[in-house]
C-alpha cells in the first residue's frame, strides 16, 4: 500500500525527469525557436506539464490525508493516477532512446 513517503519519493522523481525533459526541449542559445506551436516539443512540454500537475494533486492529497483532512481513498487513488502518469511518461521516453539507437545504427 503506498505510503505518504512513497508519495513523495514518487513525486520527486516525477518532479526531475519534468525538470531534465524542460531542460532538454530548450532551444541552445541564439538559435531560433520553430514558429508552428503543434511541434513534437510543444505536445511533449505539454504532457510533463499534466504530469507534474497530477503529481502535485498527489501531493496535496497525500498531505491532507497525514492531517487528517482526506480520505484515503481518494489518496491511494491519486497517487496510483500519478504512478501510472510517470510509467506513461517513462514508456515514452525509453521508446524515444530506442527509435534515436535505431537512426544511429543506419548506414549513411
Amino acid at each position: 500500500m503506498p505510503t505518504p513517503l512513497t508519495a513523495a519519493s514518487t513525486y520527486a522523481n516525477m518532479a526531475r525527469i519534468a525538470s531534465e525533459a524542460q531542460r532538454a526541449l530548450l532551444p541552445p542559445p541564439g538559435t531560433a525557436t520553430p514558429k508552428s506551436e503543434t511541434s513534437f516539443a510543444s505536445v511533449l512540454k505539454d504532457a510533463i506539464a499534466s504530469v507534474n500537475e497530477i503529481g502535485h494533486k498527489s501531493d496535496v492529497q497525500t498531505r491532507a490525508a497525514a492531517s487528517g483532512k482526506s480520505n484515503m481513498v481518494d489518496v491511494v487513488t491519486a497517487v496510483a493516477e500519478t504512478e501510472v502518469a510517470i510509467d506513461a511518461v517513462v514508456a515514452v521516453r525509453d521508446k524515444v532512446i530506442a527509435a534515436y539507437d535505431e537512426i544511429m545504427k543506419m548506414p549513411i
